[in-house]
């Protein structure tokens, strides 16, 4: 932990949740058709996740970035793991690496 608190809650939240999703919006109301669209991809996936709305808290916007030091959002972590943005997570979803990836860390059934 450092003396940051934006930076400290996002790591507790990564820490504290199998699955969370920085995203615009919220899982049941996403603001961005990036942020959507990973949305339909994990409950494709039947996996629960933690949604985290950037917009409501323009602290954590910035902080996600720096955090991770990835520049767009939505960001996707698995297990305390950076996976990545929308384009990374569509595309390991179609190779099936993103099922894998799941099952590997007994998230969804075999």
């Amino acid at each position: 932990m450092n003396d940051n608190p934006v930076l400290n809650k996002i790591e507790n939240e990564i820490k504290s949740n199998d699955v969370v999703l920085f995203m615009k919006g919220t899982k049941d109301a996403p603001q961005c058709g990036f942020s959507s669209a990973v949305v339909q991809i994990l409950k494709r996936c039947g996996v629960g996740f933690r949604d985290i709305d950037v917009l409501a808290d323009p602290a954590l916007r910035d902080g996600i970035k720096q955090f991770s030091d990835w520049p767009t959002i939505p960001q996707l972590y698995v297990k305390g793991e950076f996976v990545g943005g929308c384009d990374i997570t569509r595309e390991m979803y179609q190779a099936g690496e993103l099922q894998a990836l799941l099952k590997e860390k007994g998230l969804v059934a075999a």
